[in-house]
């Protein structure tokens, strides 16, 4: 039986808005964090302090992503412009200016160097990492495409839409293979399983819907929070997830049959958040969990699991 201990390692605090992302450096004692500020802050993860401002912004960051195997971090901000940073020189590698409106969420490839943008404008745009050209650009909803999830594998894309839909892609051609109508409303979240086995899409619906991720069919449907889940997350080597909400809590559950194993909350106890819980990350450094929210503050939590 797994069991989960829960200790509040520190809170980073400097923000003077909402955070809105939170995304793990090149190297595993970095994190960085940014949201309705103007700029994305660096941290030390062994000190829990405050190192520097890595790259100013004149809009939100609604997205970080950290390319694989580089020091690129890719920032999503409220105006559509994507821009491509240099973690170590702190310098400005690419500007990605092609979506009129805010850019929701980046993923990119392990195995390809191409990396996906989804937009309020609801379309996605595909750049080639080499030379940061657009290879596509295509509509995938009439608003907002809030969520992508690539497959462990990388053989299909999953886009989750302002209209509760659950979009699935080839990640050859990107040509659609699904149209799924998952939640009442919004999609916001998405996470494909490690193990290849799931798709997992959070809803503002308050829902929690597990698909099979050979056929799209409905495995699980439960309601874990009680406002939306803005994240879902795996973790990097153990066989649990959490997630993230707007009722202030993050719960962490077991990946295979999805029992409630934890709740991280004021209301349970925890120096917790206050406000809306808008993003999270494991972070390999000291195995600890790291969640961003409305209240300004990231909170850093050493989670101990065992079986």
């Amino acid at each position: 039986m797994i069991t989960v201990q829960i200790h509040k390692a520190g809170t980073l605090t400097g923000h003077q808005n909402p955070i809105f992302a939170v995304e793990n450096g090149p190297e595993a004692a970095t994190l960085f964090t940014a949201g309705n500020d103007k700029g994305v802050v660096q941290w030390n993860m062994d000190t829990l302090a405050f190192e520097r401002i890595l790259y100013p912004v004149q809009s939100s960051v609604y997205a970080l992503h950290l390319l694989t195997d580089t020091a690129f971090l890719v920032i999503g901000t409220r105006s559509g412009k994507v821009m491509v940073v240099d973690t170590v020189t702190r310098k400005l590698v690419a500007s990605l200016e092609h979506h009129q409106r805010p850019v929701f969420d980046i993923k990119s490839f392990r195995n390809k160097p191409e990396l996906v943008l989804s937009s309020e404008d609801g379309t996605v745009s595909v750049w080639n990492t080499t030379d940061f050209r657009l290879l596509y650009h295509f509509k995938v909803a009439d608003q907002t495409v809030r969520a992508i999830a690539i497959s462990e594998r990388e053989e299909t894309l999953a886009f989750g839409t302002k209209a509760g839909k659950l979009k699935i892609y080839n990640a050859s051609d990107y040509g659609l293979m699904a149209d799924i109508q998952a939640h009442t409303m919004p999609v916001t979240s998405l996470a494909f399983s490690p193990d290849g086995r799931f798709l997992l899409t959070g809803g503002r619906d308050a829902r929690l819907n597990v698909f099979h991720a050979t056929d799209f069919s409905t495995a699980h449907s439960y309601v874990p929070h009680m406002f939306t889940v803005y994240a879902i997350k795996y973790h990097p080597v153990l066989p649990v997830f959490a997630t993230a909400s707007r009722d202030k809590s993050i719960k962490i559950w077991t990946a295979d049959d999805f029992r409630l194993l934890r709740i991280i909350s004021f209301e349970k106890g925890l120096d917790g958040h206050l406000l809306s819980v808008n993003d999270i990350a494991w972070n390999t450094h000291k195995h600890q969990l790291v969640s961003v929210s409305d209240d300004k503050k990231a909170m850093v939590w050493d989670v101990a699991i065992s079986s």
